[in-house]
């Protein structure tokens, strides 16, 4: 399998540059994931970090290659698909006041 040289910024791994396998299109994962083992023997720690271009050419503004940016929530995003609906926000709405009272029925 062929692998590339990937440089990664921000987190623990800041300034490393690891060999990436690179998957059948040719480009390395969109996520990469380090797991770190706790002193205490418990659950590892996971390092999420994403893959962004490197950088644009000048004169073509042609991709220079990937390179991996921490992500420090340690969660990747969820699958979107096109026919579902995004979740409502569940931020608290303005609650009644008591001394309001709701208008009789008119008939």
């Amino acid at each position: 399998m062929r692998s590339e040289r990937t440089p990664f910024e921000g987190g623990p791994m800041d300034g490393r540059v690891l060999p990436v396998l690179l998957g059948p299109t040719g480009h390395p994962p969109k996520w990469y994931e380090i797991p770190v083992p706790a002193a205490d023997g418990g659950p590892p720690t996971v390092l999420l970090y994403e893959r962004v271009p490197a950088g644009y050419s000048k004169r073509l503004h042609l991709q220079k290659g990937w390179k991996y940016t921490y992500t420090p929530s340690g969660r990747k995003p969820g699958l979107r698909w096109p026919w579902t609906k995004t979740k409502p926000r569940t931020e608290p709405g303005p609650e009644p006041r008591a001394e309001q009272k709701p208008a009789p029925p008119t008939a």
